[in-house]
Parts: structure tokens; C-alpha cells; sequence
């Protein structure tokens, strides 16, 4: 017998015109809730949300979340934080560690205002270079050097995991701490912003060159969207998600590597008899002594066990999947 649900919730969702967000805000209308989304547009776009607009139980709010003021008034059971900066690939660090801060911080007394539970979206950039896989909840968070400003992105989210929890502790702050790892799918970022299968999916479409970064041997475990949401779902409506923490990834066993992803893509979208156009870009062109983890590959027995968390997508079919919409989005 499953475990009982938290009844229908108004969820208020930041960063809700990006990618996941996007796709969670529909999915929760779907099946019942009432949703707020908050955004700046500075990753999402409006084009992920139009067709919500008019949506009974929705309300879409345009504002910057480092201002504390876009949350005055909204009341919510459930706050999903989605919002953040990301890695500081080709910029600098700050508005990273700050905007990261300052936006967790900002939610969190909204969070204790309204009595309503936090869902922090985290990243499995936190395992940074940890060399044992597959990582649990309780692995080793191993990072880089100060002085390398690609670990910015993942010390901001450790930074923001600490201060949820203590404030948990200290002020009975009700969370749950999601680590996602890699997620794609429609309304994804087509830049690096969005992941590499974007960018490769992008080139091959185009019939252009796929650069790798690196030697391309680096893993990676990547997630279809509508199993990233189901995680959020079970977060958002099962008791027992209260006060943990939780991986949420596809199966372990599909690690690829960031070449083989490029050759997979190459092959669901170009003709069988012609070879892929690879080529590999050191890490010495970002600047700022930039460095990629080896392998991040999920152990997800905790979500399974405690949530009934079930991965529904192969890799190759949520591909297929994400091919269709970026090749027939409009331009």
C-alpha cells in the first residue's frame, strides 16, 4: 500500500519559466495543485510558460528574486526553490556565490513567515571530485581549490544545503533537499547553461561540429525531465520527504560518457552512413584553471526506498524525446 500524500497544495515555484520549472508547473496543475511561478526570465523564457497563462489555480509573478519584496503577499503550502546562478563557466564567480546566497536566504524567511516547507533544488556538482562512486546522500562533498571559480556554483549550493538544515534545527524550518543530476529535456536551455545534450543536440541538427571538452572520457548519468519531476512531486507530496535529503537521477547503470552521448545524438539525428564531426577543447580555454569532474554517477536506493521513486525514461528515448521538441521549436 503507498504511502499516504500531503492533500492538493498552492506551491509557489522561483525560477518557474525555466526548464524545470516549466515543466514542474505543468505537471503539478495537472494533477491538482495550485502554482504560483516567480521568475526573472534571466535563464527561463516566456515561451516555456505560454501555454500555462490563463491555467485555473495558476499565477505567473515577472521579478528578481534577490529582491525580498517579489514575495510579500504570496501565500504558499510548499515553496520550490529552483531559482540560481549557475557554474561561473565563462564569467566570474561573484554574482554566483552572492545571488545564490542571497536568494536561499530570502526564501527560507518567506519559508518561516508562511509556516510552509522549503523543496531546495541542489545539484550532484556537490559530490564535486569525489572518486567513489556511486554517490549516496551521505558521501564525501569533495571540492577543488578556492582559486578554481568552476566549484563556486557547487560551494553556493553546499553553502545553501548547511543554512536549510541549521535553520531547520534552529527554527524548525520544514525542507527537503533535492541533488538532481543532469536533467534534459523539452524547454531545456540550449546553451551550455542547459547541459551538453542541448549544445549536441543543437550541432547535429545544424550538421556542425561537436566540440568536447576535455577528452570527452568524463561520465555523466543524465536524467529525462519528467523523471526529475517526479521526484519534485513525491518531494512536494509525501510525508516522509520532510527534513531529508535525496538524489534524484535516472538508473545508474546508464553512466555515459560525454563522447558517447555526443555519438548517440549524432545518430538519432543525422543520416546512419555519415560520421559523427567530433572535435575536443581543452579546459585551458575557460581561463581561471577550470576543472570537470571524472565520473558522477547516482546511487538513487534512498528515493527508491523511501519516496517509491521509479526512473520511467531510457536514455535513448528521452533523447528521441528532446530532439523532437528542440528540432521543432520555433526559432
Amino acid at each position: 500500500m503507498p504511502p499516504a500524500s500531503i492533500p492538493a497544495q498552492h506551491v509557489l515555484i522561483t525560477g518557474a519559466a525555466g526548464f524545470v520549472g516549466s515543466n514542474l508547473t505543468r505537471h503539478l496543475l495537472d494533477t491538482g495543485h495550485q502554482v504560483t511561478g516567480i521568475d526573472n526570465f534571466s535563464y527561463g523564457t516566456p515561451s516555456n510558460i505560454e501555454e500555462l497563462t490563463g491555467r485555473p489555480g495558476y499565477r505567473f509573478v515577472e521579478g528578481d528574486l534577490c529582491d525580498p519584496a517579489i514575495l510579500a503577499g504570496i501565500e504558499a503550502d510548499t515553496i520550490v526553490h529552483l531559482a540560481s546562478q549557475k557554474i561561473p563557466r565563462y564569467t566570474n564567480s561573484y554574482h554566483t556565490i552572492v545571488e545564490n546566497d542571497r536568494m536561499t536566504s530570502i526564501v527560507i524567511q518567506r519559508c518561516l513567515e508562511l509556516g510552509a516547507r522549503l523543496v531546495f533544488a541542489s545539484t550532484s556538482d556537490v559530490y564535486g571530485k569525489n572518486p567513489r562512486v556511486p554517490f549516496n546522500e551521505e558521501s564525501d562533498l569533495v571540492l577543488g581549490p578556492t582559486k578554481v571559480k568552476r566549484w563556486a556554483y557547487a560551494a553556493s549550493k553546499i553553502h545553501s544545503e548547511h543554512k536549510i538544515i541549521a535553520t531547520g534545527e534552529e527554527k524548525g524550518l520544514k525542507y527537503t533537499i533535492l541533488r538532481l543530476f543532469g536533467s534534459y529535456g523539452p524547454n531545456q536551455n540550449l546553451t551550455w547553461w542547459g547541459g551538453p545534450q542541448s549544445v549536441f543536440i543543437g550541432k547535429a541538427l545544424r550538421n556542425e561540429v561537436i566540440e568536447l571538452h576535455g577528452d570527452g572520457q568524463q561520465t555523466r548519468t543524465f536524467t529525462y525531465v519528467d523523471d526529475t519531476v517526479q521526484g519534485f512531486q513525491l518531494a512536494i507530496e509525501r510525508p516522509e520527504a520532510v527534513n531529508e535529503v535525496f538524489n534524484v537521477a535516472s538508473d545508474p547503470g546508464a553512466e555515459v560518457t560525454i563522447e558517447q552521448l555526443a555519438r548517440i545524438i549524432w545518430r538519432l539525428i543525422r543520416p546512419q552512413d555519415q560520421e559523427p564531426k567530433l572535435t575536443l577543447i581543452p579546459y585551458a580555454t575557460f581561463g581561471g584553471g577550470y576543472e570537470d569532474v571524472l565520473r558522477r554517477v547516482p546511487d538513487i536506493t534512498k528515493i527508491r526506498e523511501r519516496l517509491g521513486f521509479a526512473p520511467r525514461f531510457g536514455l535513448e528515448d528521452g533523447l528521441r524525446r528532446t530532439i523532437e521538441w528542440q528540432r521543432n521549436r520555433p526559432a
